[in-house]
């Protein structure tokens, strides 16, 4: 099964999971205060999924 994105309502506003293809969550948004804004993030996400690593670790 392929990654996906989950789209909840919480008391707090909206919120996205990316879920990988195995059923974990990988990330979680911050709260947005609207739907669309949520589908915003989901949108931006998707759009700089592909960025480098910036490996910080020091070694």
């Amino acid at each position: 099964m392929a990654a996906r994105y989950t789209l909840k309502k919480t008391s707090a506003g909206f919120r996205f999971n990316l879920v990988a293809g195995n059923g974990e969550i990988i990330a979680t948004s911050e709260s947005y205060t609207s739907k669309a804004g949520a589908l915003k993030g989901i949108e931006a996400v998707r759009n700089n999924a592909d960025a480098p690593v910036d490996d910080q670790t020091g070694s």
